[in-house]
């Protein structure tokens, strides 16, 4: 997993978009970014993510795969859509099996992007609130485990006036002490 700023320069955005400027991994803890590297089991048994899963308190999971093949007509709509920038009320989580991807999120208080890329054995928690969005690299596949607290939901709260009073994203500045 390597954090770095996004150029902000135009083009495709499952480009690098790489600005040459490194994240620190301290920037990332005080925005609530978390991750780990954990390999990828060659038996399906994952007592790494079965322990981060039980201390975080996730009770459900499933596995997406994103393709252009397996989307086929929506793939274009669903990729915009992943990259319009949102919140979740909730932790997002992803532990990548195969393939690999782009996290983006919001430093506090300069609102720069970070551009998060993820590969195999890499799991993140987008705490809820940061506002971020996602988009496949140029190799346009991942597979990825997605954690949940409780039953399996994806709600995206595009950023706007509203969304920015909302009580979780309220409650995130508060968290990382921002305001």
């Amino acid at each position: 997993m390597r954090a770095y700023y996004f150029d902000d320069l135009p083009g495709d955005q499952r480009a690098p978009h790489d600005s040459g400027k490194p994240v620190d991994p301290a920037v990332l803890d005080k925005i609530g970014v978390l991750r780990w590297q954990i390999p990828v089991s060659t038996n399906g048994q994952y007592p790494e993510i079965d322990a981060v899963a039980r201390e975080r308190d996730y009770k459900n999971r499933d596995v997406i795969t994103i393709t252009k093949e397996g989307l086929g007509e929506l793939y274009e709509s669903k990729i915009k859509m992943f990259y319009e920038e949102h919140m979740h009320e909730d932790e997002e989580i992803r532990y990548t099996l195969e393939g690999s991807g782009y996290f983006d999120v919001r430093e506090h208080p300069s609102d720069s992007w970070i551009r998060i890329a993820v590969s195999a054995g890499d799991l993140i928690v987008l705490p809820a609130g940061i506002y971020h969005r996602f988009t496949l690299d140029r190799r346009n596949m991942i597979k990825a485990m997605r954690l949940f607290k409780d039953e399996p939901k994806w709600t995206p709260y595009n950023r706007d006036a509203e969304t920015d009073a909302n009580p979780h994203r309220q409650q995130y500045l508060k968290t990382i002490a921002v305001n």
